[in-house]
């Protein structure tokens, strides 16, 4: 992976955002979820007393061109 800034698109897909996640340690995963989670409570304390998530009321669907 290329350390420091990238200003290209393709940088910014999920893909690329998937193998930069899997390209870190264990340790570095847990470190960032843990960010990720202290950072949510920050915000929104009371997100802990939730029973459950809802369902959006509207679906994403991915679609995607074969290849070849």
């Amino acid at each position: 992976m290329v350390s420091g800034p990238s200003h290209d698109r393709a940088d910014e897909s999920a893909e690329a955002k998937a193998r930069w996640f899997q390209s870190l340690s264990l340790e570095d995963r847990m470190e960032l979820f843990c960010s990720y989670t202290e950072l949510i409570l920050e915000n929104n304390p009371d997100i802990v007393k939730a029973e459950r998530a809802r369902p959006a009321g509207w679906r994403i669907q991915v679609v995607r061109k074969a290849q070849g």
